[in-house]
């Protein structure tokens, strides 16, 4: 005879099941309601609360909806053991933070964090309230509206802090009349290796699946929080840029280098990086009368910003993908972060930079434990991108330095070369539908909080930080 659902679900818990314990037997049952309350929520479609506070982060999101969604309605389609359909047949809901990708994925967003990006204690401290009042309406939404998967994508200062307060909220109330057991998945690690490795048993604690992009993470984890579940899915850049992409044809040009110039995302590196470009543009010009330039932003909003720095009326400033400008350059001048990463596929040498805060500055000297900021020079055998940092960053030096590499041919086909093999780390096409497949399987194995098995650390093969560090 076939067991019903309550008996099934109390034998799990280690509660006594006996005759009459099916729901609607003893209705005035406070833990029988309780079942059949949880059994009622089965029913209702897949909610995913997603958080993206950053414009790159935004479009990850994006992407991951687009696979997540016909993969949760297929997983609802699926029968359970009572053979009813695990979920209803209606979409899955996505809500949460996030911006314009984000809502053209068909996400609802609550509120809008990308405008408040930045990085460094002391440019977070003047937004502290947008960032403590968006917390708090997403925290609401989460109790309120109970998803079954809280999915941070990077902006991981923001996102740790957030899971552990749901983990918080939810083993005060682990018990039959409050059956939430929600998926803690984040996309895109911290860099937890290069600055305050104590952050991963926050993570060990808090999460029950982490994602990641860079192939030496896993082997990292694994010796620093080895109960936290890792799968390296790959970067999700790949797939903006095939096979090819990198080596488009780049007609030569008079004598002069085409340039293409990439302050960065977030207002205040536009603030610091904006003079700074703009002054190295000149000197440039003065060097190359015929040079040819163009600068990329994100988001259109980010356009009149930059223009307010003085900026040279003959480079135009395009926002969106930076993808068709890098195409057609051949040397960039790019802040770090992950757009090196996209200079890297498009194979394309570059002089990266960065310029913060003083105070943020000498605090991350003694927080940052890596040689390189860019992360080719990570990946890469040797270092592949000269970087200029702060008050190394002058236009002076930048200057000199695309005078340097544009007159030496060999060193430019070395660099090509060696961002061959950056590429072949990052590993294949398809990085959001791996994410996408770990976080449904991470539902199907967790549907009431049951634990997820580890997954393995070692999809592909790992790389220590040793040269890096």
């Amino acid at each position: 005879m076939r067991p019903c659902p309550a008996e099934s679900a109390r034998g799990r818990s280690g509660r006594q099941s006996g005759p009459g314990s099916c729901p609607g037997d003893h209705p005035s049952d406070p833990v029988n309601q309780a079942l059949s309350e949880s059994l009622r929520f089965d029913m209702r479609p897949f909610r995913i609360l997603l958080i993206a506070g950053e414009p790159s982060g935004d479009r990850l999101a994006a992407e991951l909806v687009e696979q997540l969604r016909p993969r949760l309605i297929e997983l609802g389609a699926q029968p359970t053991p009572e053979t009813l359909p695990r979920r209803t047949a209606l979409p899955p809901e996505f809500f949460g933070a996030g911006g314009r990708a984000l809502r053209q994925a068909g996400a609802e967003l609550l509120c809008d964090l990308t405008p408040w990006a930045s990085i460094g204690l002391f440019d977070v401290l003047p937004r502290l309230k947008h960032y403590y009042r968006a917390f708090r309406q997403l925290y609401q939404a989460a109790v309120e509206r109970q998803p079954d998967v809280i999915l941070g994508v990077d902006y991981g200062a923001f996102n740790l802090r957030f899971a552990a307060a749901i983990r918080r909220y939810l083993r005060r109330r682990q018990d039959w009349f409050h059956p939430w057991q929600p998926v803690l998945v984040q996309f895109v690690s911290p860099q937890v290796w290069a600055s305050r490795p104590g952050r991963a048993a926050q993570m060990e604690r808090t999460l029950d699946l982490l994602l990641s992009i860079l192939p030496f993470e896993p082997e990292w984890f694994a010796h620093h929080a080895p109960r936290l579940p890792v799968r390296f899915v790959g970067h999700p850049l790949v797939d903006r840029w095939p096979v090819g992409a990198s080596s488009v044809h780049r007609p030569s040009t008079a004598g002069a280098p085409r340039l293409v110039l990439l302050p960065g995302s977030r207002p205040d590196e536009l603030r610091r990086h904006g003079p700074l470009l703009a002054a190295t543009w000149r000197r440039l010009r003065q060097r190359w009368p015929n040079l040819e330039g163009r600068c990329v932003v994100p988001d259109p909003s980010l356009v009149p910003m930059l223009r307010q720095t003085e900026w040279p009326a003959e480079v135009p400033v395009e926002a969106g993908p930076a993808a068709p400008a890098l195409c057609r350059a051949d040397l960039a001048l790019t802040k770090s972060g992950t757009i090196t990463l996209e200079c890297a596929l498009a194979g394309l040498p570059a002089i990266v930079f960065y310029k913060t805060a003083a105070l943020t500055y000498r605090v991350g000297r003694h927080l940052v434990h890596v040689r390189h900021l860019a992360m080719p020079n990570l990946l890469a055998p040797e270092p592949v991108y000269p970087e200029l940092v702060q008050d190394q960053a002058t236009p002076e030096r930048l200057a000199a330095l695309i005078e340097e590499l544009w007159l030496d041919d060999a060193r430019r086909l070395r660099i090509r070369e060696a961002l061959q093999q950056v590429r072949a780390r990052l590993g294949p096409p398809g990085a959001c539908a791996r994410a996408a497949e770990a976080i449904v399987e991470c539902l199907r194995r967790k549907p009431t909080g049951l634990p997820v098995p580890a997954t393995n650390a070692r999809v592909l093969p790992a790389a220590t930080l040793a040269r890096a560090a």
